[in-house]
């Protein structure tokens, strides 16, 4: 049997898949991209020798990434998506029927096409009527935004590479410059297990920025730490409250979830004080 040894360039493990089957592989102008089929996990994404998503788990993750600050926010209606070219993402928010705009920013158009063919299921909406494909830059395509985008997602690879220029400060006053009065951003921050750091500094990154600054946590059973952060931010409006009902169709996600998901006020002061005990 082939086995695939991860290559996280953060983690203090190495994660080994057993592959059944190598469905694709080549190298785009930006990055490797794999899929491979695994007995458990089933058809699995992999870029730069990194897992992203895997069809098992996947919408723990974009469920997580997305529903949180689409129902803290009282009415988004313009969205823009910045990487996740698997479209997980793009799915996930046009489950809101108020949404009429949805920007899919992906730097490296190949991962959209590997993802049509091998995950249709989890991108199946980045053809919709709805959806702008934009494959550019992402921290380039806020630039040109001004006051118009009422949610920002940043779906990116880990934070190295073409990704860093999605968590600088200039990126971030870029995305607050892009959106509306009650806009809101959210961005992965990796693990609290493994980069602890990686986490306070891209909360601390935010503060410089925005005035309310909050973080959340989801279950990833494929990223390695397993305990995945979320760093989100907002131009006015407190992050924890959920302002709009839940009405959509989702496998992890729903109002409890939304409470329970943001990390404990005390335990966030620790983190924040850099005093957490592990």
């Amino acid at each position: 049997m082939i086995k695939f040894f991860e290559k996280d360039p953060y983690a203090p493990v190495q994660y080994v898949y057993e592959v059944e089957r190598v469905l694709y592989k080549s190298k785009s102008n930006f990055q490797e991209i794999m899929v491979i089929e695994n007995a458990f996990f089933g058809k699995m994404l992999i870029l730069d020798g990194v897992v992203q998503i895997t069809e098992k788990d996947e919408f723990f993750y974009h469920e997580m990434l997305v529903h949180v600050l689409m129902h803290s926010h009282p009415n988004p209606k313009n969205v823009a998506v910045i990487g996740g070219g698997d479209g997980g993402a793009v799915r996930e928010v046009l489950k809101h029927q108020c949404v009429e705009k949805v920007y899919f920013v992906e730097i490296d158009e190949e991962v959209i096409n590997v993802s049509r063919k091998f995950f249709p299921e989890v991108s199946c909406n980045v053809d919709n009527p709805k959806v702008a494909i934009k494959c550019i830059d992402g921290a380039e395509f806020i630039k040109d935004k001004t006051g118009e985008l009422d949610v920002i997602i940043v779906d990116s690879t880990d934070i190295i590479g073409f990704a860093k220029s999605l968590f600088t400060v200039e990126f971030f006053k870029s995305v607050k410059n892009a959106l509306t009065d009650e806009g809101m951003f959210v961005t992965l921050s990796e693990s609290l297990h493994f980069h602890r750091d990686l986490v306070v500094e891209v909360q601390e990154a935010l503060r410089l920025i925005f005035p309310v600054v909050d973080l959340y946590t989801a279950p990833i059973a494929t990223y390695a730490g397993n305990w995945w952060t979320f760093s989100a931010a907002s131009k006015k409006l407190g992050l924890r409250d959920m302002r709009r009902k839940y009405n959509i169709d989702t496998r992890y996600f729903d109002e409890e979830i939304f409470h329970q998901s943001f990390l404990p006020l005390k335990i966030y002061e620790k983190l924040l004080n850099k005093r957490l005990p592990w």
